[in-house]
């Protein structure tokens, strides 16, 4: 079995071996192995200029790996936290996003910004932020987030391997989780949503660190005589909501859960899609539950904040109502 920050740390390497022009970009990642040790060791192995220990200053950071990347490079930026990303927003927004469009399709930019979100560890401000609406609304970029060992150590190579900018998000309170993977080939490809276990009562979608949380939330239910399928969306942008419309229109009712605040977040956007293909066979709205519209609170009240099996089924089970 292999944590799912081992399982990144495999895949990176995987990639540097493969290809000469992958390097690593961030801070404290190499000698230290990052604040999560999700590089340890690479820098050992593959030397300075290929896992490289950046200033403090994430728009260096950013504006460096595109300079790199026009020549050629495919570069890997970790942004230590979440709500470090904030001083390179322009540089992913107004530079990265835009450049294939800009220079009508003639430059690529094959850039991973890899980024740890989500809360559950304790830490102070800016340390657990789910800010992936900010970037799913910017054309140009590809999102995506991995939720177990086996997605983390694909995903990551096919992230590195595609020809346009992703931004990979990582739940941090998951990388301690363990599993067997299959590191023989990948069973889908980045893009792909993941039907997770099935059932015939009601859906629950969701994605990154909310996976695990409604695993426990459909097996409390099954005591319950409640039947939940659980699909897991993998990609935030583009989105692959096919499995997500056959299945409702199987149970008619559905849960969107995810860490972000609710107000303007990915479970708009999916809930405003599922009822626009699946009103017909909708028997009630579809419901959110998610993080709330304020700051990130302390960490000794985070647990109020986050999505957790019981708000799940509360949610479930108003569904059930109408």
């Amino acid at each position: 079995m292999i944590t799912l920050a081992k399982a990144i740390n495999a895949g990176l390497r995987k990639s540097l071996e493969k290809d000469s022009h992958v390097l690593l970009m961030g801070e404290d990642i190499g000698k230290l192995g990052g604040v999560f040790r999700v590089t340890e060791g690479l820098q050992a192995d593959f030397g300075t200029e290929r896992v490289v220990d950046t200033p403090l200053a994430e728009s260096g950071i950013l504006g460096t790996a595109i300079g790199l990347a026009l020549r050629g490079y495919r570069p890997v930026c970790e942004i230590q936290f979440d709500g470090f990303v904030y001083p390179a927003f322009d540089q992913i927004t107004s530079q990265l996003s835009k450049m294939h469009a800009r220079a009508l399709g003639k430059v690529n930019l094959p850039i991973v910004v890899r980024i740890p979100y989500g809360g559950g560890i304790g830490a102070v401000e800016h340390h657990s932020e789910s800010n992936e609406a900010y970037f799913a609304h910017t054309a140009g970029l590809r999102i995506v987030t991995c939720s177990n060992p086996e997605d983390a150590y694909w995903m990551i190579q096919q992230a590195i391997d595609s020809d346009d900018p992703v931004i990979f998000f990582e739940p941090k309170r998951r990388y301690w989780d363990k599993a067997d993977i299959n590191m023989e080939a990948p069973s889908l490809d980045l893009h792909s949503a993941k039907v997770l276990q099935e059932g015939t009562d009601l859906t629950l979608i969701t994605y990154g660190p909310s996976v695990r949380t409604c695993l426990e939330a459909r097996r409390v239910a099954e005591t319950e005589g409640k039947s939940l399928e659980v699909i897991d969306l993998r990609s935030l942008s583009p989105l692959d909501l096919e499995p997500v419309f056959a299945s409702i229109e199987k149970t008619g009712h559905g849960v969107i859960v995810h860490e972000a605040p609710t107000f303007l977040g990915m479970g708009a956007e999916l809930s405003a899609q599922i009822t626009q293909e699946c009103f017909y066979s909708l028997e009630a709205p579809i419901l959110r539950v998610g993080g709330y519209n304020v700051p990130y609170p302390p960490a000794r009240i985070e647990d109020h904040y986050l999505p957790d099996v019981d708000r799940i089924l509360d949610a479930v089970d108003r569904s059930f109502e109408f």
